[in-house]
Formats: structure tokens, C-alpha cells, sequence
């Protein structure tokens, strides 16, 4: 398995973990907390139509060497993982 492959499953896994836990504390939450999570959990829907797809496109061009097409694929994605975690963390702090 590619490296960047292993990287996005990562970033993929650490994200979803921290969606779970504000799940979870989303009942403690008031309605400006529900709103953005209502806004997060579009931006999560998105990122994971997004991410099958283009993780099976990233293990394709490792595969056949398209380096460039990789990189591209893979700092698309990490861009979008990076904006939706930073709002969760903006979320957390809202909640505790």
C-alpha cells in the first residue's frame, strides 16, 4: 500500500474520531453548537464522497507512476481534511 494512501487513511481515521467524540457531546451543546454541527456534518458528507474515490485514485496513479497526478489528489484531499478538522476543533472549544 502507497504511502500517501496510508496517509490520507490516517487524516481519514483522526478526523472521523473527532467527529464521534462532538457527536457524543452534542446533546450538551446549545443551538449555536447545533447549527455548526449541522454545517460540519455537510462538509463530512462531502469529504467522504470525495475521499473514496480519489483514495482509489491515488492508489491508481502510485501504481502507475503518475507522480504529479498524486500529489495533486492528495493535497486536494488533505486541504478539505485540514478545513473540516480545524472547524471540529473550533467546536470542541465551543463545547467545553
Amino acid at each position: 500500500m502507497s504511502e500517501e494512501k496510508d496517509r490520507l487513511d490516517e487524516a481519514f481515521n483522526f478526523i472521523k474520531q473527532h467527529r464521534d467524540e462532538l457527536k457524543l457531546k452534542m446533546h450538551l451543546g446549545g443551538k449555536e453548537a447545533q447549527d455548526e454541527w449541522a454545517k460540519l456534518e455537510a462538509g463530512w458528507t462531502e469529504l467522504e464522497k470525495k475521499a473514496q474515490p480519489l483514495s482509489g485514485a491515488v492508489k491508481e496513479a502510485a501504481e502507475t507512476g503518475g507522480d504529479q497526478a498524486k500529489k495533486v489528489a492528495t493535497a486536494a484531499l488533505d486541504l478539505a481534511a485540514q478545513e473540516l478538522n480545524d472547524n471540529y476543533k473550533k467546536l470542541r472549544k465551543l463545547l467545553e
